[in-house]
């Protein structure tokens, strides 16, 4: 648990980021191929309702990524942990293996967190992507993904500013969507702010390094941003703040969890820990508690419950 209290962003804008996010191992599955952005124009930010909470109140944010695989009982089990908890579900991408098909929706995903489609802000995943331009993954989700072929909006969780980004298209320096990030950054100032999206910036399972988010790790760390969640390794990795070059850095870095738990199969880790304050290779969810002024977060296992994560921390 961490109780340290950093200091104030200096950016004028400063944005704070925060939001939320076994069983048998297996090898990975996932590939790393990126598919051609659908369009070159960003998407005015698109809000969805501030149901998380309200003025005054707390925000709720659970979820994970790397859900639906027919014949896996791990979807089922942590769209279980989901019903106990209320707020926004956030699925951090790879809704239905192996190809995102409107079958695979259908008869792998939506009998388990289907039941939670109302409440889901979702990011598409590389397989999601495996149906051309993730169009079965748009259709599915419709105004809940943001704008239908892009993937990437903003809202807002009680006092907390939430970006939803899709690192298979293009979201490197001079892309829309980074553009379109900063733009929204500057314009929507807020104490705490989390982002998430599908490919990690830092994880010790076997896929990573995911360049193509490094522009993006820099931009958040610019503006102040709190808590980054992915999915992508499928397993629960919680790492230190770290700055734009990939340092700890306590007191301004930010915060990211790897959450690929959501039921399809886990993975074990290739080496022992490196830079992950915590992890495990274990079905469940990531809640996060949004408060005025900083966050909790909690990993609930849908196994044995012999794995527990759980802390806080204060928005810069």
């Amino acid at each position: 648990m961490d109780t340290r209290t950093p200091r104030r962003s200096t950016w004028s804008t400063g944005l704070r980021l925060a939001a939320v996010v076994g069983a048998t191992l297996a090898v990975s599955v996932c590939s790393d191929r990126s598919p051609v952005s659908p369009s070159p124009s960003p998407p005015a930010a698109t809000p969805v309702p501030n149901d998380g909470g309200g003025t005054g109140g707390p925000a709720i944010l659970v979820g994970a990524g790397d859900v639906g695989l027919c014949g896996s009982s791990g979807s089922e089990a942590t769209a279980r942990l989901l019903d106990a908890v209320p707020g926004i579900v956030v699925m951090l991408g790879d809704a239905a293996y192996y190809s995102g098909t409107t079958r695979e929706l259908a008869e792998c995903f939506d009998p388990s967190w289907g039941r939670h489609r109302g409440r889901i802000r979702p990011v598409p995943g590389n397989h999601d992507y495996e149906s051309p331009g993730a169009a079965p993954y748009f259709a599915y989700f419709g105004g809940s993904a943001g704008p239908a072929g892009l993937g990437y909006y903003t809202y807002r969780a009680g006092a907390w500013q939430i970006y939803a980004l899709n690192s298979n298209i293009p979201i490197g320096e001079g892309s829309a969507q980074l553009g379109w990030l900063r733009g929204e950054l500057a314009l929507r100032p807020a104490r705490c702010t989390l982002a998430y999206w599908h490919h990690p910036i830092v994880t010790e399972g076997p896929n990573g390094p995911n360049p193509q988010v490094r522009a993006l790790w820099q931009l958040l760390n610019d503006y102040g941003v709190e808590v980054a969640l992915s999915g992508h390794d499928h397993q629960y990795q919680r790492f230190p703040p770290l700055d734009g070059q990939l340092r700890r850095a306590p007191l301004t870095g930010v915060r990211s969890f790897v959450v690929g738990t959501g039921g399809a199969m886990l993975y074990p880790f290739p080496a022992p820990p490196s830079l992950s304050e915590a992890r495990a290779a274990v079905w469940g969810v990531l809640e996060l508690t949004l408060q005025d002024d900083g966050y909790e977060w909690e990993f609930l296992s849908a196994g044995d419950g012999t794995f527990h994560d759980a802390g806080r921390d204060v928005c810069h």
